[in-house]
């Protein structure tokens, strides 16, 4: 009758296993500088067919405004800029579009196969402004929750506040490493109204992604800056204080990857340590089309971006866990490997 049993279960599980392996889901994260000013001269023909090429399920774009006229670093007017995302989303099939909370002209930008849910746009306070604002947003994959949170902190050394003031009262506040104390501040502010609302937020599924314009201490093999320079102030925030886990670093330790044409990593995709046991690969892409080139028209600008996008692949066999025990219990009691997790399992007679 066990082994009966233990045949069904089998069958079950192949079954289950084969249903799963259409629950991946593919999160591609960029800064695409400026509202993916590089596109504008063609239409976003080559932006669009990268995207497509990548399959992703959910897009995060920062800087996803353009505020720029075509092939010209002469700003818009403010009435005049706009969003391309209606228009280029469905071209690489994204049906449903998600603008968070902002300021200014560099709001991020969220679009997904799946419908998205607005939790909280977010802008900060008078005491703390979130400067380019922020989004927590919900999807629902395979029956799961999954929050997505978007962001862009604050990209100068000197404080936030500064702005307008003389150079010296500029300069003697980046000195001071002002800048990077706001970005902590504005980091706090963001996860105080997102992951730390959720007392159970290490076992649902969470992913934090964006432009920190900040270094991790884990990179600082790299940097060799003092182990107490400000310039770690706004992921050591994010380390101590939330289950997030940096999905790069992670899969990555011994190896280090720029996501920037100066060669620094400040773009990150953080999960929590749930949605972590889900991943199949995460990596910074840099190819053909994303490798930053300078443009020959405006110098400052690169092409298609000054940023390099990341990709997350997740499989939602997580789900299958608890009947991968059940599986254990009847055939194999006490410790069980499953690709993902391991279970300890107390022996039924």
């Amino acid at each position: 009758m066990r082994k009966v049993l233990f045949l069904i279960l089998i069958s079950l599980f192949t079954l289950n296993v084969s249903s799963a392996a259409g629950k991946d889901l593919k999160v591609l994260y960029w800064n695409v500088q400026n509202g993916m000013w590089s596109g504008q001269d063609d239409d976003y023909n080559a932006f669009v067919n990268w995207v497509k090429a990548q399959k992703p399920d959910v897009c995060i774009w920062a800087e996803a405004e353009t505020i720029y006229y075509t092939g010209s670093s002469k700003r818009l007017p403010r009435e005049e800029r706009y969003f391309i995302w209606d228009k280029v989303a469905p071209r690489y099939g994204h049906k449903y579009i998600y603008i968070a909370g902002h300021r200014d002209g560099y709001p991020q930008v969220m679009t997904s196969k799946y419908p998205i849910e607005n939790v909280e746009k977010i802008v900060g306070d008078e005491e703390t402004v979130v400067c380019h604002g922020a989004g927590w947003a919900r999807i629902k994959v395979a029956g799961k929750i999954l929050n997505l949170v978007s962001l862009h902190t604050w990209p100068q050394q000197n404080h936030f506040n500064c702005k307008g003031a003389a150079p010296e009262i500029i300069k003697a506040s980046a000195e001071r490493g002002e800048g990077d104390m706001y970005r902590a501040q504005e980091l706090k502010w963001i996860c105080e109204h997102t992951i730390l609302t959720d007392k159970d937020a290490a076992e649902n599924l969470w992913l934090m992604a964006g432009d920190f314009n900040a270094i991790s201490p884990k990179d600082n093999w790299v940097y060799r800056l003092p182990e107490n320079s400000t310039k770690f102030l706004t992921h050591k925030y994010i380390l101590e204080n939330t289950p997030y886990v940096d999905v790069i670093w992670e899969r990555n330790p011994r190896n280090f990857y720029t996501t920037t044409f100066e060669k620094k990593r400040i773009d990150f995709v953080y999960c929590s340590p749930a949605l972590y046991d889900c991943m199949l690969d995460a990596q910074i892409v840099e190819d053909y089309y994303t490798r930053p080139v300078r443009d020959e028209r405006v110098r400052s600008f690169l092409n298609p971006s000054d940023h390099l996008p990341i990709i997350v692949t997740l499989q939602f066999l997580c789900i299958l866990h608890n009947f991968a025990s059940i599986l254990c219990v009847f055939q194999f009691p006490g410790f069980f490997h499953f690709p993902y997790r391991e279970f300890y399992l107390p022996f039924l007679p």
